[in-house]
């Protein structure tokens, strides 16, 4: 999993600007949060800019409707596809090239004596459906599909998948990130097409 790293910030915006090309909302809720992340790394920043993390809260959960944690560890190519009610916890990790969508909640699960679990860490390449609910402290593997609905509390295996509630294994694909038809040659550079595309 390739993690954010905050000394390569410019380099994240770029990916995520090209992972987003479709939407102009998407691009900029992923430029702010990248600013806001790194903005939040150091003391020396928060004291100065704190004014634009007021405006990040703002903007992001107020006005678009999107909760992305300033905590939360999100890879480059990160493509949001109308993220309006999607949460991501503050302990949450993605990795590269991931997709998620409206309605979405990656986060803690509380447990029976009231404390919280760990966020879910999920790998490279993960295509999550609509209204999908990940929660708990579990690992989601690379190339990994989570169809429209799914509830994930268990760990997910590479190349897998995965739909229903509770979740349940569908199918393994192995051919990730290419899949060639009759019509299209997808390859590692078309962000355009989502892995839902591809099963």
């Amino acid at each position: 999993m390739d993690k954010l790293d905050n000394t390569k910030v410019s380099y994240n915006i770029f990916q995520d600007w090209k992972a987003n090309s479709g939407s102009v909302s998407s691009k900029f809720v992923m430029v702010f949060y990248r600013i806001a992340s790194w903005t939040r790394s150091k003391t020396i920043l928060t004291i100065l800019f704190f004014w634009y993390l007021i405006f990040y809260i703002v903007y992001i959960e107020w006005i678009s409707g999107i909760q992305i944690s300033l905590f939360a560890k999100i890879g480059k190519g990160f493509r949001i596809e109308n993220g309006r009610g999607t949460s991501i916890d503050s302990e949450a990790e993605f990795g590269v090239n991931c997709t998620i969508r409206q309605l979405t909640i990656v986060g803690r699960k509380k447990l029976i004596d009231n404390t919280f679990s760990g966020a879910p860490k999920i790998g490279d390449n993960v295509d999550i459906g609509v209204n999908a609910i990940i929660i708990g402290n579990i690992q989601i593997g690379n190339n990994v599909v989570i169809g429209a609905g799914a509830v994930i509390t268990k760990n997910v295996s590479d190349n897998s998948v995965m739909v229903g509630n509770p979740a349940k294994l569908l199918k393994k694909v192995y051919d990730f990130p290419a899949f060639e038809d009759s019509e299209r040659k997808i390859d590692d550079e078309d962000t355009s097409v989502s892995l839902l595309d591809r099963v």
